[in-house]
């Protein structure tokens, strides 16, 4: 067991995959000679190859498209696209192409893709660099959408995700890149399959539901409600956005009886919406006060002297929770 920070745990998750199966290959842009902008992939070249873990051009749809063609040949690759904002040009290949072979081919071909994508803001980046595009995947039949928030889940949901026969979005919070903590380098008991979610806090009031980079800031948040209110939120990381673990969502809102979703995303017809309508049909009677959600504000992310405004903070996580103990 090691302190890694975030970045560290998904870097030593790519160098297990890559020693312990000769067909998975990493590609994407700055990936080797640069170990990709938040160096990710540092070193992965040096000990693996240039055949192996690939530079590309500036390329998205390429990337993907060259990643399908490999995954039929019996590879598995793992793209990075370098920013959020960039996977736009690759979305015709993910939704049209990736997502549907399996079932185009009645089950006979699987395309085990992995496509890492930094999320979200926080870091101060421009423009196409701060995006929460997760819901346009969730959306989309035929693919997994997981997201990390800490060094020990970031580690082994790649693992399990480059081991995994269906295709898959892999979020990675960029805000929580310099989070450090302990990583095992063999499956924990706290290690959970790539489709549950974790109960981070455990607490009978509310059910405060959130992933990626807002996990932390539910944490905090359920820690201040416990010290000024005497209210005991229970905090799940969803980690798995499709297929949602409504298991663990349903338990925990039937226990708590009030729930709150938060992420970064804008609210309006976001993961947040799927969630809460999905809880209006599993929990229905066990609510006592409408699911609220907190998100970011529904408009294009602003320039990055204002994300601190527009992203969600302690103080608008604590609000809904008041707004639900005020039904």
């Amino acid at each position: 067991m090691s302190q890694l920070t975030l970045s560290k745990a998904l870097n030593t998750g790519l160098q297990q995959a890559l020693t312990n199966d000769p067909k998975v290959i990493v590609m994407g842009q700055d990936v080797g000679g640069l170990g990709g902008v938040f160096r990710v992939t540092d070193g992965l070249q040096k000990d693996f190859g240039p055949q192996r873990v690939i530079d590309t051009p500036l390329a998205e749809a390429s990337i993907v498209g060259t990643a399908i063609g490999l995954a039929l040949r019996g590879y598995r690759p793992i793209c990075e696209i370098q920013f959020d904002g960039f996977v736009y040009p690759a979305f015709n290949q993910i939704v049209s192409q990736l997502a549907k072979m399996r079932a185009r081919s009645h089950g006979q071909l699987a395309l085990p893709v992995v496509i890492r994508i930094p999320v979200g803001g926080g870091i101060g980046a421009v423009e196409h660099h701060s995006e929460s595009n997760e819901v346009y995947f969730a959306h989309t039949a035929g693919l997994r959408v997981v997201c990390c928030s800490n060094p020990q889940d970031g580690h082994w949901m790649l693992r399990q995700a480059v081991a995994s026969e269906d295709p898959v979005i892999f979020y990675e919070p960029k805000r929580r890149y310099w989070a450090k903590d302990e990583v095992t380098d063999t499956p924990a008991e706290s290690t959970l399959p790539l489709d549950r979610a974790r109960i981070l806090r455990s607490g009978d009031d509310l059910t405060l539901l959130t992933y990626g980079g807002m996990v932390d800031t539910c944490q905090r948040a359920a820690a201040v409600a416990a010290e000024e209110d005497r209210r005991e939120i229970e905090v799940v990381d969803l980690r798995t956005l499709s297929p949602l673990d409504m298991e663990t969502i349903a338990a925990s809102v039937g226990k708590t009886g009030r729930c709150v979703v938060a992420h970064e995303a804008p609210t309006f017809a976001g993961l947040g919406a799927e969630v809460g309508a999905e809880i209006t049909e599993y929990s229905f009677y066990d609510l006592q006060a409408p699911v609220l959600r907190v998100g970011g504000f529904n408009i294009p992310y602003p320039p990055a002297k204002y994300e601190d405004q527009h992203l969600p903070d302690l103080d608008r996580v604590l609000d809904a929770v008041d707004r639900s103990f005020a039904w």
